[in-house]
């Protein structure tokens, strides 16, 4: 015998519970006849639901829960059961039946992800009913009495099953705004009305079709909006654990949790997160206050009111408060709050603290400071176990990610261990760099450009010196997390992170440099454009400007300024208006550039031209001179691929004599490609190399003399 579809097993399933509730219909149809026998008068009958209608429509009723589903085989009995004890075992039978075919029915589905409890299942069923047969809309106005309330209301949810008027008040109290079924969204109120026991309710889009087993995501049919899940990695894996921040389990934030949890303060400010800490900082303080958590999803004073009917925390991101004008209005949310007694949680990088609040509500808070090494590298510890040694180290190190960054790392890369392993896992080590890459990666906004480091140390063409230098300042960086916070250098230091200058005439390397260092930790470089950047507004440039140090900060990518004697040049006397504004700029410039934990590289023409008070704030200044002859013929050797035909008549030597940067010499390279590609040669000769040579002269105002050629001077008069 064939095993049944999916959808069989969820039509018999309602067909046995909504024989259980016919039973309760029928109960509430004999108390409405009750009552309407003692009030009833003939002359009305023609214009209500009478009680003879009530019983036919109910056999309908029954009629349509008995052939809903067609039996197995065509032999199959009609095994009618009568009583709830028969109802159940013949659910509990399909459950089975249902398992062993790897099926879930589809109410169990819906109850288990939204947590219903059976009476709200049976609610859910009575609002469907009519979906099935518009027969149960005029049984449900006669139950409520009113022929022009034919869709299910609280009042009929409540009047159905519950035989006790405590019974009706804690289904109405299931069924009203903070209820499951409403909060969730998966019964949604339908028109206007004057009072909630009359509010009448509608399934949400998808809901009937997935009872019936037609196919649907549960996760798509509802959702709360404040409700703040925990963080469960998905899909569950045995290489993920999960993850709470070491450094949130303080004592501190502990005594914190508890006083909320105890009621002793009802206001609780977490200041100095970031954003994407803030919250993993929330859920650790509900956790130890053993209270739900809840965010803002709507107006203030409806979270406020769901947060109270469910004994919940209400968590409220300050940062949002003072965001553009359309967003939400701290007035609006302080006046709320003074007015309430729900226990809020205030999350934020600055402090935000009304005082008219401050002194209405019991309050206490806590500065929560960034993740040290060994906090980071229990974080990374704690959110991929199967990692050590050097690289656990190394990562602690370079990265600065929050927990929900974390979290996204470790399944990115379980994905691709199990990917990659074809049935067996491969280690998750190999898959760190890459998930590390897709979840920091490609953040970039309109003032900045991302670049993906491709060059390599062994593309670095420089004197000895500057060479070392260049390689220094990579280590510094991994090494400066240790030394700032394992050996106590930070406490004597307001300079963060790793500053670097890189100061040289156009072309000598400055900017590729930075790309090398980038390459050599494993980062992405974010390249400031300064067309977006600078702007001729009051106060716009620092904001462009703080929004390229924090996508660098988020990214975990080295922020990269070219050319930036237009940001960082001198402050002046001020004669004007502007130069008060400009001199401003700088400062704040200076400020942010000290505070930043990153790794930030300028490149400027003139060194001169950098105010001397960003000099001194830099660890490395790297001066690039032009490349002499023994640079300069490495360079030719590199401009030119591997696979490029160079002709056997191709003199580097006499080409390293020319007065050339690399930006120059790469430029001719590409340039006699060109030339010969366009001319049908089968190589680039020596004679496409000059005339690209010549060329780039030109490009530069300068004049390629033929004695700086030597015997190769006659090739600047030829033709192709």
């Amino acid at each position: 015998m064939d095993r049944p579809a999916p959808d069989r097993w969820a039509r018999e399933h309602l067909s046995v519970r909504l024989t259980a509730l016919h039973r309760a219909l029928r109960a509430a149809v004999e108390r409405q006849a009750e009552i309407t026998a003692r009030l009833s008068r003939p002359d009305l009958v023609p214009y209500c639901v009478t009680d003879e209608q009530a019983a036919v429509l109910l056999e309908e009723a029954d009629i349509l829960a008995e052939t809903l589903t067609e039996p197995d085989t065509p032999d199959a009995e009609a095994d009618e059961k009568a009583g709830a004890e028969a109802e159940a075992e013949a659910e509990r039978e399909l459950r089975r039946r249902a398992a062993a075919g790897g099926a879930t029915l589809p109410l169990d589905a819906l109850a288990a992800r939204f947590g219903l409890s059976r009476a709200e299942q049976d609610a859910l069923l009575l609002v469907a009913a009519p979906e099935l047969d518009p027969g149960y809309q005029r049984i449900y106005a006669y139950i409520v009495d009113n022929l022009n309330r034919r869709l299910p209301c609280v009042e009929l949810l409540t009047a159905v099953g519950p035989d006790t008027p405590a019974a009706r008040l804690a289904r109405r109290r299931a069924l009203g705004p903070a209820g499951p079924l409403r909060r969730y969204g998966l019964l949604r109120p339908h028109g206007d009305a004057p009072v909630d026991l009359a509010r009448e309710l509608v399934l949400a889009p998808g809901v009937f079709e997935y009872l019936l087993g037609w196919g649907g995501d549960p996760g798509l049919l509802g959702h709360d909006p404040g409700e703040v899940a925990g963080p469960e990695p998905h899909p569950p894996s045995p290489l993920l654990s999960p993850y709470l921040s070491p450094y949130l389990a303080s004592d501190r934030l502990v005594r914190l949790g508890r006083a909320l949890g105890t009621g002793d303060i009802d206001l609780a400010g977490l200041w100095g997160c970031p954003p994407g800490g803030q919250p993993d900082a929330a859920r650790a303080l509900a956790r130890v206050a053993g209270l739900p958590l809840r965010t803002l999803a709507h107006d203030i004073e409806d979270d406020l009111r769901t947060a109270a009917a469910l004994g919940a925390l209400l968590w409220i991101p300050a940062d949002e408060l003072r965001g553009p004008p359309g967003g939400r209005s701290a007035a609006e949310t302080a006046l709320a709050l003074l007015r309430s007694r729900v226990p809020v949680c205030l999350t934020g990088l600055a402090p935000w603290r009304p005082e008219g609040l401050l002194a209405a509500r019991s309050y206490a808070e806590l500065t929560l400071p960034v993740p040290g090494l060994d906090e980071r590298r229990a974080m990374w510890s704690a959110a991929l176990p199967g990692l050590g040694g050097t690289l656990l180290e190394d990562l602690a190190v370079r990265y600065r990610m929050s927990g929900r960054e974390l979290r996204a790392v470790a399944s990115v890369a379980d994905a691709g261990a199990r990917l990659a392993g074809n049935g067996r896992p491969e280690p998750i080590a190999r898959h760190v760099a890459p998930a590390i890459a897709t979840v920091t990666r490609g953040r970039g906004g309109s003032g900045v450009q991302s670049i993906v480091p491709r060059r390599t140390a062994a593309d670095l063409v420089l004197p000895e010196a500057q060479s070392q230098q260049i390689l220094e300042i990579a280590s510094a960086f991994r090494s400066w997390p240790r030394i700032a916070e394992t050996w106590g250098f930070a406490r004597r230091s307001a300079h963060g992170g790793v500053k670097a200058l890189f100061t040289g005439e156009p072309g000598t390397g400055k900017t590729m440099s930075a790309e090398i260092v980038t390459g050599m930790l494993g980062l992405e470089l974010l390249k400031v454009d300064l067309s977006q950047v600078v702007s001729k507004w009051v106060g716009e440039t620092e904001k462009n400007m703080e929004d390229a140090f924090r996508q660098a900060e988020e990214s975990h990518a080295v922020l990269l300024f070219d050319e930036a004697d237009a940001l960082f040049g001198k402050r002046g006397e001020v004669k004007h208006g502007t130069d008060r504004y400009a001199n401003l700029e700088v400062g704040y410039l200076l400020q942010r550039l000290e505070a930043s934990e990153g790794l930030v590289i300028l490149t400027s023409n003139l060194k001169d031209n950098i105010d001397p008070a960003f000099t001194r704030r830099f660890h490395f200044v790297i001066h690039f001179p032009r490349p002499g002859i023994p640079e300069r013929r490495r360079l030719w050797r590199l401009a030119f691929p591997q696979q490029a035909p160079l002709g056997p008549d191709v003199d580097l030597d006499a080409l390293s004599r020319l007065d050339m940067t690399g930006a120059g010499i790469s430029a001719a390279a590409r340039t006699a490609a060109l030339a010969a590609a366009d001319g049908g040669s089968t190589e680039i000769g020596m004679g496409h190399i000059v005339r690209g040579a010549a060329r780039q002269f030109q490009r530069e105002a300068r004049l390629l003399r033929p004695g700086e050629l030597g015997r190769y001077a006659a090739l600047l008069g030829e033709e192709d």
